[in-house]
């Protein structure tokens, strides 16, 4: 008799060959949006960006979204500091790596870098700056709270808006993947889940979230990025041969 596979669910998409991959370990990962992003940058906001893109300043990004909706307008003169894994990559990508100042896995260990870097080595038109904080509509506080704690003047740019898009589920699960606050905020707006099943989440942040609303075990993936959660979720279920 074939095996029953192991069903999974990931609270945002994935690419093909990472539901492949699972699929070869016996696993049937399923794939549902619980939020959308939808980009701010009207002619105004544009204009804005574009002014200080050829300005030098203090950057920060703590998601892929902020960095693909201001495009490729950040200048080459800005100090970059961004959350590690895909936000670096992608950060890599449009401005180059040499605009990356410090990287950290959460938004309280990036405040940290840009503490004690920005002061002293940045060149003194930057140091002088205020740092500009590209971001959703949902930002959490810890980032901006930290810099102005320590006297820095922060300007958060909102250039997303993160919209819930709740749906209540039909198949019982092992072990779902989250990715922010907001996909636990929309996934429990409908759903519970069962005491037998394992939750994971890209960060400390939205662990946290899911822990404000279940007492389940919940495994932050060791590596930062939305490809090695799902893999911390395949491989803890192959090695535990959980059904």
């Amino acid at each position: 008799m074939a095996t029953q596979p192991i069903y999974l669910l990931s609270t945002a998409t994935l690419p093909a060959e990472l539901i492949e991959e699972a699929a070869a370990k016996g696993i049937a990962l399923d794939t549902m949006d619980f939020i959308a992003i939808e980009p701010v940058i009207d002619a105004e906001m544009g204009a804005r960006i574009r002014e200080l893109g050829r300005q030098p300043l203090v950057a920060v990004f703590t998601s892929t979204n902020a960095v693909e909706a201001i495009g490729r307008t950040g200048g080459r003169d800005w100090m970059i500091f961004c959350t590690s894994g895909a936000t670096r990559q992608l950060v890599a990508e449009r401005f180059g790596a040499d605009t990356i100042a410090g990287t950290a896995d959460s938004a309280a260990g990036l405040a940290a870098q840009i503490i004690r870097v920005a002061p002293s080595d940045a060149a003194a038109e930057v140091r002088r700056a205020a740092v500009y904080f590209f971001c959703g509509d949902q930002r959490r506080d810890e980032l901006p709270d930290l810099l102005k704690e320590v006297g820095l003047t922060v300007h958060e740019v909102v250039v997303y808006r993160t919209l819930l898009t709740p749906r209540k589920t039909e198949r019982v699960y092992a072990g779902i993947a989250f990715f922010s606050p907001s996909a636990v905020e929309s996934y429990f707006s409908l759903n519970t889940v069962a005491d037998d099943v394992t939750l994971f989440a890209i960060g400390r942040t939205t662990a946290a979230a899911i822990q404000a609303r279940c007492s389940h075990l919940v495994i932050i993936s060791d590596r930062p990025g939305k490809e090695a959660l799902v893999r911390t979720m395949t491989d803890y279920f192959q090695t535990n041969n959980k059904e």
